[in-house]
């Protein structure tokens, strides 16, 4: 699955400084929000603003014509909603490493996908989940052999895919633009396999970066 997963040309040329740091896991063991995740959630919340890479994001979204004051990418959405909302711990986890790093970050749960994940411009004709709405002619997707997984690139996820307490494979995107260093983006993903590791002892982690000098 990992080595399937593909990002189009045209997102590259759309912004060439765009990386993504594809995490899967196997064995995961997730429950309701615990004291635990509340801590991490909590320190994430006391981190200090970086506005310069939320506004990157801003600009990728006008990029495609979409309006970042109707439609937040997901990190700027999230870093909104201080103290950080519970929700589950593996959703409390990469929320957190979000937050901290200023950086997008989508959960996915590999065994309801149909075939590879893949980042596409639209055509417009995408299947996608009635609560998504029909993407537009390109605008910056995530989708499967299905339809439509995340919309915007990272404003809203369908819930077909969504992480829940009975996930036990699951697909992590790290987004990452300048100001982010590449540097950053690997830590970032290595805090985020370290949480996991701690709430699953026995989970498998795999990575693969995706980039446009690949």
């Amino acid at each position: 699955m990992l080595d399937d997963i593909w990002v189009d040309e045209s997102v590259f040329a759309l912004r060439p400084d765009f990386a993504v740091l594809l995490v899967t896991t196997h064995g995961l063991r997730n429950g309701p929000s615990d004291d635990r995740s509340r801590a991490w959630l909590a320190d994430a919340s006391a981190c200090s603003a970086q506005p310069e890479k939320i506004e990157a994001w801003r600009d990728a979204y006008r990029a495609f014509g979409a309006k970042p004051s109707r439609t937040r990418p997901s990190v700027d959405a999230l870093s909104r909603r201080l103290p950080l909302p519970e929700i589950n711990q593996v959703v409390d986890a990469y929320n957190s490493i979000s937050v901290k790093h200023a950086l997008p970050i989508g959960g996915e749960d590999l065994d309801h996908y149909s075939g590879p994940a893949r980042l596409i411009r639209a055509v417009g004709d995408e299947e996608s989940e009635e609560a998504l709405g029909r993407p537009e002619p390109g605008e910056v997707i995530w989708r499967d052999d299905t339809g439509v997984t995340c919309r915007r690139w990272n404003w809203r996820q369908g819930a077909r895919t969504r992480l829940t307490e009975e996930t036990v494979n699951a697909l992590f995107i790290l987004e990452r633009l300048e100001p982010m260093t590449m540097e950053e983006l690997k830590t970032a993903g290595e805090e985020l396999g370290d949480l996991l590791s701690e709430l699953s002892p026995e989970v498998r982690v795999h990575t693969r970066l995706l980039s446009g000098g690949r």
